[in-house]
């Protein structure tokens, strides 16, 4: 027997239709990349999602199960390509400006995109492969001056694109099971592989996250999204801030630490997301130069990579700003978990506490989480049994784009993540290490994870990244790649080796280390070891 309830679909549309409903008044703020500021409020983005609906039907042709590409920054136009494209029943499908020309060529050309609407400053990037583009019909100029010169060959302003169009469209009803957005994985092992979002898993996803217990977002925020919209459909926050009312800030490829602060205390920013080199850079030039006053910042999200207790507990000291650790993938949309504290932690001392907040978390309403050992066993929730994070939940795919290929997924249904990871009894899950980063040394596992946060907690070390090497007797031992807060400070092995053995036994330690200026990061700012380790067995890492 079903329930009486009504058939209800959660698109978004239904997101928008809300924001526009109950939030109307509140704000969207574009800093373009030249540094203008632009502001318009929720009822105008409905307006022009509108205007975009019946330009994407009427002028581009563009019908249902369409795919539409965007090549761009965080900015309101990105944000109404999110519900424009989606809202006439097409697959808005965010393409990463910062993979190689190869790389974007293939997503393109896999994904079948009609139309890319490209910001003026990425142009150059297409016009390299616009000849190998197969499917793209035309491509819409966001940002453009009207004298803009592209070798392009069917171009169109985005604004005159809307000027033409009604703001008067009736949203075609959609099934929520269909596919609403599209990401790429970054490529970092293969080929990129496209994970495709439907309305349904972009709803729960983004109201889930706004709850008390995850994110905490409310109408009374003013959110900074640096979390680019082409990674992940920004996590969501795009849409939970339609959801929640929460004023949005969008700074496009205005990334640079000072301006980011400098956005910060002018808009009155009470919550951020970012990854955490994105967030190191910040704290850093906060404490070179510290603010007059104090910012209205309260917490920053923080996903993509493990964030260092030594950023958490700074950052609390030293600001009184709140880090607050996350962790997903591509594939789960992407958030999964969420770390915070919970009444039955009051008691703990705060390096206790700072320890809780430093793993990756529990899981959301409508995720579950499991570890299964090397012998395909059940872990135990102990907190140190490890083995492979496998991960199931309304927001997780069950197979890639254009591929029957299950390789990622357990007979069961479940998706391998990679991560290595442990959880204990209140379902803390703590990631050790990626599969192909842990270390193997003398038969025994060493966390290049746990390495890095240690070494990252020193006053001279600015950034870590540990991977394995080649050696004679272990097999494997790790090497730690530093750079220093100050170029002109000097440290030596031997002080590391004792900094680190306050909290591991001797064989995890390394003895070898390597001092460089920058570690080398992937296109989602996450530490990229496949360079390293590429740059090591050239002989360049010194």
């Amino acid at each position: 027997m079903e329930g009486l309830i009504m058939n209800y679909p959660l698109t978004t549309t239904t997101i928008l239709e809300y924001g526009n409903s109950v939030y109307h008044h509140k704000k969207i703020i574009t800093y373009l990349p030249d540094g203008t500021r632009q502001e318009y409020r929720f009822g105008d983005l409905y307006k022009r999602c509108k205007k975009l609906a019946n330009a994407l039907t009427l002028k581009l042709g563009i019908t249902k199960g369409d795919m539409v590409g965007t090549f761009a920054w965080n900015h309101a136009p990105h944000v109404e390509l999110y519900y424009g494209i989606s809202g006439v029943g097409a697959i808005c499908h965010p393409i990463n400006i910062r993979l190689t020309s190869d790389q974007t060529e293939y997503i393109i050309n896999n994904s079948e995109d009609r139309v890319i609407f490209v910001d003026a400053t990425l142009v150059p990037l297409l016009e390299k492969i616009a000849p190998l583009l197969e499917t793209v019909e035309c491509y819409v100029l966001i940002n453009a001056p009207k004298d803009f010169k592209t070798s392009l060959l069917i171009t169109i302003h985005y604004e005159d694109l809307l000027e033409e169009q009604s703001e008067h469209f009736e949203w075609p009803t959609l099934n929520e099971n269909d596919a609403s957005g599209m990401c790429y994985t970054s490529g970092t092992t293969g080929l990129p592989k496209g994970v495709l979002y439907s309305h349904r898993s972009t709803y729960l996803h983004a109201s889930n996250i706004i709850s008390p217990n995850a994110g905490n977002y409310s109408n009374l925020d003013t959110i900074l999204l640096i979390v680019p919209q082409f990674h992940v459909m920004a996590w969501g926050f795009p849409y939970l801030c339609l959801l929640s009312g929460s004023n949005m800030v969008l700074p496009s490829s205005n990334l640079q630490p000072d301006v980011l602060i400098k956005i910060l205390q002018e808009e009155q920013v009470t919550k951020a997301n970012g990854v955490p080199t994105i967030w190191l850079g910040v704290y850093d030039a906060m404490k070179k130069n510290p603010p007059k006053e104090k910012l209205a910042l309260e917490e920053y999200i923080v996903g993509g990579s493990a964030l260092p207790k030594s950023l958490i507990e700074g950052f609390e000291k030293d600001f009184g700003i709140k880090g607050v650790q996350a962790w997903g993938m591509t594939e789960t949309s992407p958030l999964g978990t969420v770390s915070r504290l919970q009444s039955l932690h009051t008691h703990l001392s705060d390096n206790e506490k700072l320890n809780i907040r430093a793993k990756q978390g529990t899981a959301f309403p409508g995720v579950e989480l499991r570890i299964m050992t090397d012998e395909g066993t059940l872990a135990p929730a102990d907190g140190k049994t490890m083995g492979e994070l496998q991960i199931k939940g309304a927001w997780v795919i069950n197979s890639y784009f254009k591929t029957n290929n299950q390789d990622g997924f357990t007979q069961d249904g479940w998706f391998k993540t990679g991560d290595v990871s442990t959880i204990d009894k209140d379902g803390y899950m703590e990631i050790k290490d990626r599969t192909k980063d842990l270390i193997k040394s003398g038969g025994e596992w060493i966390s290049s994870v746990a390495l890095e946060s240690a070494l990252m907690a020193h006053p001279k070390i600015k950034e870590a990244a540990v991977i394995a090497i080649a050696d004679e007797k272990w097999i494997e031992k790790p090497l730690a790649s530093i750079v220093l807060v100050n170029e002109k400070d000097t440290i030596s092995d031997s002080e590391l080796i004792e900094f680190l053995s306050r909290d591991f036994v001797k064989y995890q330690i390394p003895r070898d280390y390597v001092y460089i200026n920058e570690v080398p990061k992937t296109s989602v700012g996450k530490l990229d070891k496949k360079e390293i380790r590429r740059l090591f067995a050239e002989g360049k890492l010194s």
